[in-house]
C-alpha cells in the first residue's frame, strides 16, 4: 500500500502561483509513475502533469508553460509548481501513484483545493 498526502492548496488570485506537495508513505524510487490529477466541479477528473521514475514528464496542454512537476527523493515528495494561474485552474488536485508489476497499483491521495478568484 501507498498512502499519499497532499497539501499546498488554497485560494490565489488570478495571475497568482502555488506550490503543491505530496508526500508518498515509501520511498518514491519504488514508485513507477507519480501525478497530478485534477477535477473541476461538474467535470472528469483529468491528467494535469505526470513523472516517471526515469524522469519523463508529460503535461496536459492547457498548463504546458505554467505548471511544473519535480520531486524531491530525499522527502519522498513530489510537486507541482503552478504559476499565472487561472480560473479554469480551479479544482480539486489530487495525487497519483502507479506501482507496475504484473499488473498496475494505482493510489489516489485525498485531494486539495486549489481556487482561483480574485
Amino acid at each position: 500500500q501507498v498512502q499519499l498526502v497532499e497539501s499546498g492548496g488554497g485560494l490565489v488570485q488570478p495571475g497568482g502561483s502555488l506550490t503543491l506537495s505530496c508526500a508518498a508513505s515509501i520511498s518514491i524510487f519504488s514508485i513507477d509513475s507519480m501525478g497530478w490529477y485534477r477535477q473541476a466541479p461538474g467535470k472528469q477528473r483529468e491528467l494535469v502533469a505526470t513523472r516517471t521514475s526515469g524522469g519523463s514528464t508529460t503535461y496536459t496542454n492547457s498548463v504546458k508553460g505554467r505548471f511544473t512537476i519535480s520531486r524531491d527523493n530525499a522527502k519522498n515528495t513530489v510537486y507541482l509548481q503552478m504559476n499565472s494561474l487561472n480560473a479554469e485552474d480551479t479544482a480539486v488536485y489530487y495525487c497519483r501513484a502507479d506501482r507496475y508489476s504484473s499488473a498496475v497499483s494505482t493510489y489516489w491521495g485525498q485531494g486539495t483545493q486549489v481556487t482561483v478568484s480574485s
